[in-house]
């Protein structure tokens, strides 16, 4: 079981701020991607690489509120209270080609496989039950594609690339731990932060006009 970065969330409180963060930060402008009807939420999306891509994401005000919470924390009032101050690289995903392996070999729960559509795409996705957000973001969620192939390629090129993506953790050791189970732990960089902390990610993006950091 083989297990990649599949790509970088970022939460707004609208999809407007979060495009013009990514085009304040990054110097460009971030075509729409589409709508998640079982979760009422709707992206932009853009490559980052071979097989990877930058997706903004916020709660739809056009879609009906779901029956169950929705992903990435997005109901939690703490998050909301974040997201009104500015759009933020809230958490990251991996992908992988045995989503059940994935999750039974995990040493935290990382949620329910279920089907999800936008469109014509389908996928697998680890949904924890409550909607939260895996340890403070620090914990990546898993996806797997019913795709042929990965469907970044499909998806706009603004000429940027991840570099490298920074996690900062109070508790380092304990975080290697939880990614090593599965298979994440040499995705990333892991960091120490102060003790009191919360986890917050760095993401390096080469760009048009050089780094820039999410």
């Amino acid at each position: 079981m083989e297990t990649h970065i599949d790509h970088l969330v970022i939460a707004a409180k609208t999809l407007e701020q979060g495009v013009e963060y990514i085009k304040d930060t990054l110097g460009v402008n971030i075509p729409f991607g589409g709508v998640h009807p079982k979760m009422g939420t709707h992206n932009h999306l853009m490559q980052l690489g071979s097989d990877i891509f930058l997706e903004i994401i916020s709660i739809n005000p056009e879609a009906p509120a779901p029956e169950r919470p929705r992903w990435f924390g997005l109901d939690s009032p703490h998050i909301k209270t974040q997201l009104a101050d500015s759009p933020r690289l809230l958490t990251w995903v991996v992908n992988t080609t045995d989503i059940n392996s994935l999750v039974k070999n995990a040493s935290f729960d990382a949620g329910t496989p279920e089907i999800i559509t936008r469109g014509a795409l389908s996928w697998y996705f680890a949904l924890p039950e409550n909607g939260s957000l895996l340890f403070g973001g620090a914990v990546p969620y898993a996806i797997q594609w019913l795709t042929e192939e990965h469907p970044s390629k499909k998806m706009a090129d603004m000429n940027c690339r991840l570099e490298s993506l920074e996690i900062f953790h109070p508790q380092p050791d304990n975080l290697r731990t939880q990614l090593g189970s599965v298979g994440a732990d040499k995705l990333v960089k892991i960091k120490a932060s102060n003790e009191n902390s919360e986890p917050h990610l760095k993401a390096h993006i080469k760009t048009p006009k050089g780094i820039k950091q999410l």
